[in-house]
């Protein structure tokens, strides 16, 4: 699976790119009201006319601040080789006048603009301290990517999508306090472009007690998803879950098997496994003993390689 194609929605609401350039490049009839979509702020990733503060700055001077409820950080100049320092900066500047600002994603970089492991991250965390309210945040590309442990009250979804995710952020996050977190999703990937968190990294979040509020928990696109499946088949967090997401990565029967041994997951409203390497016995064997009690399992894009070094994950670079 290749990310090409920008968000489409966030916090409920259309993403809708600011023009690049002059006025003449707003649509007609003028921009829509600043609270009913959610402002995606690009420029040109090889050749940009212009920085991403300077675009921001236009932004900020055609839309009132005081209403918008979502943004979303496309790409700045050159994140193969620069990293969103000043993109950070602008937002956290500018923050007390966006005191209704919900939703926040840095980084909606596709792969013909940047390929995911190339995107250049750094601190983000930053942008959670400036925004106490804030309710979504994500984070695309994991190359240098920072997260120190923090704690904010509000947090009710947190993403982190990369094609290799270094073991210190997995035990940041997993160290960090959202009291009000119901929604976590984190690619993993794959060694070969970082990946190198243990099971052992991810043991608060299993513990479960840190994150009082969680119902959807991904733990995906991981080259190790066999040994998750297996950390959870016995991990106090699943039973207050709503939906757990395996999918994207090598999770094959040795996973699933654990899975079905362990702890019960009829609870579960939806497990998603889609791009799997799961065989057809261990296929029905879900089907039958979740399926029928009314989980919805996705079982979607199934990988043929039995071999397990030959397994991968469904994005990477």
């Amino acid at each position: 699976m290749a990310i090409s194609h920008h968000m489409q929605e966030l916090y409920g609401l259309p993403v809708l790119d600011f023009p690049a350039g002059d006025t003449s490049g707003e649509p007609a009839g003028g921009l829509p009201g600043a609270a009913s979509v959610a402002w995606r702020i690009s420029v040109d990733s090889y050749d940009a006319d212009e920085a991403w503060e300077a675009a921001f700055g236009r932004f900020a001077k055609a839309v009132d601040l005081g209403e918008v409820r979502a943004l979303v950080v496309g790409s700045w100049s050159d994140p193969y080789d620069s990293d969103p320092e000043e993109v950070v900066n602008a937002l956290v500047a500018i923050s007390r006048q966006l005191p209704r600002l919900r939703a926040l994603f840095l980084g909606d970089i596709t792969f013909d603009e940047c390929e995911i492991s190339w995107i250049n991250q750094g601190l983000v965390t930053p942008l959670l301290d400036a925004f106490p309210t804030l309710h979504e945040f994500g984070v695309r590309g994991g190359q240098g990517l920072r997260f120190p442990a923090v704690r904010h009250e509000q947090l009710r979804s947190l993403t982190i999508e990369t094609g290799g995710l270094d073991a210190e952020v997995v035990r940041n996050v997993a160290a960090s306090d959202f009291p009000a977190l119901e929604h976590l999703d984190l690619w993993l990937g794959t060694s070969w472009y970082g990946a190198n968190a243990e099971i052992a990294d991810l043991a608060p979040i299993l513990a479960g007690s840190r994150l009082p509020k969680l119902r959807y928990l991904a733990l995906r696109n991981s080259q190790i998803q066999d040994e998750i499946a297996t950390a959870l088949a016995g991990a106090p967090v699943v039973a207050a879950l709503e939906t757990l997401d395996l999918s994207m990565g090598a999770l094959g029967d040795d996973g699933v098997a654990a899975l079905l041994a362990g702890q019960p997951l009829t609870h579960l409203k939806k497990l998603d496994l889609h791009h799997h390497f799961v065989g057809e016995a261990m296929r029905e064997r879900l089907r039958a003993t979740l399926g029928a009690a009314g989980v919805e399992v996705d079982l979607s894009d199934h990988q043929d390689e039995e071999d397990r070094e030959d397994r991968y994950t469904a994005v990477a670079e």
